[in-house]
């Protein structure tokens, strides 16, 4: 019977692991604003509202495999479906991503890319149209640590700055982490594509050359098909090189200030469009904390001390017979005492 090394025994236990440990996108935020993702909630109503995130097959937090790359699948998750509103972002502006969880066993890169819709936007684009360039991406870093790392480190959630060279459009946001745990062996690798409608706004002229989604990846590509549990001095990320201007970003965590809805339909929605929205929620906290106010004071006046006044006074007699049934008690009392001596 052939012997296992240790290493090769933790890859086989890290293969195992359950699919519910697995994560997805709850969120995007954006300069302090709350956008909602797709979860598998949003399916049991009866009218869910429009969200940033794209709708995919993947309540059980599963992956897309290598013998997957060149299914439709891999593009934004399995059976995706466009989202039906989107954010709006400066170029220039970052993105905080976050995932609901992630295990630390499932160590890789994790990249970002963009593709532009066209003037008709992203709720309707056909994804298999889609072209991809690379905007962000992380692997192996100081030979220990990989990009999946820094996302567990900073709460489970991802920075991403969107190029300050872009052109103003439609976009799709693709975030991605590709789970390399059991990538040593054939169609091993597990790839978890997330995506994101956004509007890019500003000044920005840079329109890059992309790669359709189901050309990003083969197989046997070198940061595909790797054993991360031997030593590595350095490791490939696959997908197309970086654009000319994207930008690396330290991590950190985004504190969510606000929550903003989604902008449907087209149109030159501006970033202000979402901040009435966001900022809804602050307004409604005078209503309560008022109504919380008005009731304390009411309490005291109709419930405090009120019925002890109502009782009526003893009369005379009342008090002569109290007295007397004091009395009696305590004889009985007394005779009690004396028997038990």
């Amino acid at each position: 019977m052939p012997s296992f090394t240790s290493k090769s025994l933790l890859a086989v236990l890290a293969g195992a692991a359950s699919v519910a440990a697995h994560g997805h996108v709850s969120n995007i935020v954006i300069n302090g604003e709350y956008y909602r993702g797709f979860d598998s909630s949003l399916n049991y109503m009866a009218n869910p509202p429009a969200v940033v995130g794209w709708k995919a097959n993947n309540q059980d937090n599963g992956f897309v495999g290598p013998d997957a790359f060149s299914s439709p699948d891999i593009i934004c998750h399995k059976d995706a479906t466009n989202a039906k509103g989107h954010a709006v972002v400066k170029a220039g502006d970052k993105i905080s991503i976050q995932w609901e969880t992630w295990p630390e066993s499932h160590k890789g890169p994790v990249i970002d890319y963009l593709a532009n819709c066209g003037a008709s936007g992203c709720e309707t684009v056909d994804k298999t149209s889609l072209e991809f360039f690379k905007i962000d991406e992380v692997g192996l870093v100081d030979g220990q640590k990989w990009g999946s790392d820094q996302l567990i480190a900073n709460n489970n959630s991802w920075l991403v700055e969107i190029p300050p060279t872009i052109a103003p459009g439609f976009y799709v946001l693709r975030h991605e982490i590709i789970a390399l745990h059991s990538a040593g062996q054939e169609n091993g690798a597990q790839n978890y594509p997330q995506c994101f409608n956004i509007q890019v706004t500003g000044s920005g002229t840079e329109k890059p050359a992309g790669v359709k989604g189901t050309a990003l990846y083969k197989p046997d590509d070198a940061g595909i098909r790797v054993n991360i549990y031997q030593s590595l001095s350095s490791y490939s990320i696959p997908g197309p090189a970086l654009i000319k201007g994207a930008v690396s970003v330290a991590q950190s965590h985004s504190a969510v200030i606000a929550t903003a809805t989604a902008i449907t339909g087209l149109g030159d929605a501006p970033a202000a469009t979402a901040a009435p929205a966001a900022t809804t929620a602050p307004a409604a906290a005078p209503a309560v904390t008022t109504t919380a106010a008005a009731a304390a004071p009411t309490k005291p006046a109709t419930t405090a001390a009120a019925p002890q006044p109502t009782k009526p006074a003893k009369s005379g007699c009342q008090k002569r017979r109290a007295a007397r049934r004091a009395a009696a008690l305590a004889r009985r009392h007394a005779r009690d005492v004396a028997f038990l001596d």
